[in-house]
């Protein structure tokens, strides 16, 4: 049977928060006939394995934090069984899929085609998918968006290193672990680690240098590393792994890692691996069509997410750009405004500058703009001033000082008029408080604009407002 054969103004392969943003923008405001192809579950990582389940299971987290933390406010209570880690995983797993319906309706009623496939490009105006059943369509469309995203690494070079997990896999665990070992010094690990913890697993973190979380301002490392220490984590501190193999125990696995302690082994019953991620673009066919990829496989495409090919765009992971779910929706709806939306839309395009972004650790990380070390290289010791604070929120006002977390903020200014470059902060809240600071610091603030707002009195907020 010969391939079915279709054509389209836009074909949008890869059905993640990106691909979508500018599928639905292209059809349902602008009317250009669009086709959006996704082999996996619509929704991309965020939704299926990463932002979403992520913030779900940090709420547990925080939940059971709340829980120790009400003894100290006079609660009695005890509990009649443990934290229901399948219950909870079903009951996730339930809400994301219907999410996923949603964002399947949503398509529909913006008149997206959707097709269910793994689509590979044969020409640069010319893709072929195959579908579920193993029979293939060929689409020909005038404009071509690459929104693959990405996936997770496994470790090539350690011997056993498939045994272990990656955060895709951690959102399948059906029974929560006894002890866990999480390699990686970056957000995933970071967050995915203090979820284990806080639930109630031996956790041990492995990072390769002294410290985690090292893009950030050298505040946030230092104070969350301490943090998690207080918390109980285990880290291991310039370590390497050399092997895993089987344990003693059924499901049980030994990891064996030099640490600076030394050389050890470790027995756990999971291990995570949180040590980067790469561009899905294997069978996709990027040679076929001339786009150029840079020596991580991600695809090249500019500011504008113009690819090596005229016709050709891509955005979101799969392009490496700043990989946030926010950024890759507001590039792809601003692509499909600059394809579709007419003559006033030609320059549009994302700013990539001072875009906020948060850790989902515990407590909330929350950075915008540059760290104090940048800021001095691009601006010069002498044009910056930094005004940072760290004190005891009130949250903690009724426990024992051991049981006391940090908060620490850090606002970094730039030239005579103090533009706010940097803000960085750690603490409960965080997470919330930047998205209003950030629209702040977009606008261009400065340290006088800050002072001139009155402070929300009693907050960890006004902190930021009432800095000398």
């Amino acid at each position: 049977m010969a391939p079915i054969s279709k054509e389209c103004d836009y074909l949008v392969i890869g059905g993640g928060s990106g691909g979508l943003a500018s599928a639905r923008r292209a059809s349902g405001i602008y009317g250009a006939k669009t086709i959006a192809v996704e082999s996996n579950r619509l929704g991309g990582t965020c939704v299926n394995v990463g932002c979403v389940p992520k913030k779900v299971t940090w709420n547990a987290a925080a939940i059971a934090e709340s829980l120790k933390d009400a003894k100290a406010y006079g609660f009695s209570f005890s509990e009649s069984a443990p934290f229901d880690w399948t219950t909870f995983k079903h009951k996730r797993d339930a809400y994301i899929k219907r999410l996923n319906g949603i964002y399947e309706k949503n398509l529909a009623n913006d008149k997206v085609e959707y097709i269910h496939g793994r689509a590979h490009m044969l020409s640069r105006n010319e893709a072929e998918v195959v579908l579920d059943d193993g029979t293939k369509t060929t689409i020909k469309a005038k404009n071509i968006l690459l929104a693959t995203g990405g996936h997770p690494n496994i470790p090539k070079d350690i011997p056993g290193s498939e045994m272990g997990i990656t955060s895709d896999g951690f959102f399948d665990l059906e029974k929560q672990p006894k002890k866990v070992a999480v390699v990686g010094a970056g957000y995933i690990a970071v967050e995915m680690a203090g979820m284990f913890n806080a639930l109630g697993t031996e956790t041990h973190l492995f990072i390769r240098r002294d410290t985690f979380l090292r893009n950030f301002d050298p505040m946030i490392q230092e104070t969350i590393v301490k943090e998690y220490e207080r918390q109980g984590m285990h880290i291991h501190r310039n370590s390497s792994q050399s092997k895993v193999e089987k344990g003693d125990r059924d499901g049980w696995m030994k990891l064996h890692y030099r640490d600076s302690q030394g050389e050890g082994v470790l027995d756990m019953d999971c291990l995570l691996w949180a040590i980067g991620r790469s561009p899905e673009v294997e069978d996709l066919g990027l040679d076929k069509a001339g786009v150029k990829q840079n020596d991580r496989g991600q695809i090249v495409a500019d500011e504008f997410q113009n690819t090596s090919v005229e016709n050709i765009y891509s955005l979101g992971d799969v392009s490496g750009k700043v990989e946030l779910t926010p950024v890759a929706i507001a590039a792809g709806r601003k692509l499909s405004d600059r394809l579709f939306g007419g003559p006033e839309h030609q320059g549009t395009k994302l700013d990539y500058t001072n875009i906020p972004s948060v850790v989902f650790a515990h407590p909330e990380v929350g950075s915008i703009g540059l760290s104090e070390p940048d800021a001095r290289k691009e601006y010069g010791d002498d044009n910056i001033k930094v005004y940072k604070t760290s004190f005891t929120a009130m949250y903690y006002a009724m426990m024992e000082p051991e049981e006391k977390g940090p908060t620490s903020y850090k606002v970094i200014c730039a030239g005579k008029e103090q533009k706010v470059v940097g803000l960085h902060i750690l603490g409960i809240g965080s997470a919330e408080m930047l998205q209003g600071f950030g629209v702040a610091i977009k606008m261009g603030a400065t340290k006088k604009d800050f002072d001139s707002c009155v402070a929300i009195h009693p907050t960890s907020a006004e902190e930021l407002v009432t800095l000398k």
